[in-house]
């Protein structure tokens, strides 16, 4: 398994579209382009570090985009707030 140095090595970049835009507001999930080997732990971990939130539940999937992490946070964590703070709006 591939270890990373850097959290940024795993989370490439936040995916919006006007679905992860609902997500966000109305799950508090937030949409990620992701490292293709990473895992869904290796995913909790970066999200924690980068943005000092608690992960609830990653889920994956692979499309023509690249690996996208779907990343639901715990409830006394803003995903508007986090979207806010990384540019997303």
């Amino acid at each position: 398994m591939k270890e990373y140095d850097s959290p940024h090595k795993i989370i490439l970049y936040p995916f919006v579209t006007e679905k992860t835009m609902n997500y966000m507001e109305k799950e508090n999930k937030l949409e990620f382009i992701v490292d293709l080997k990473s895992n869904k732990i290796q995913i909790a971990e970066a999200i924690e570090e980068l943005f000092d939130a608690k992960v609830e539940s990653v889920n994956t999937r692979i499309d023509k985009n690249g690996k996208r992490a779907t990343v639901k946070f715990s409830s006394e964590y803003s995903a508007e707030e986090i979207g806010m703070r990384i540019g997303v709006f």
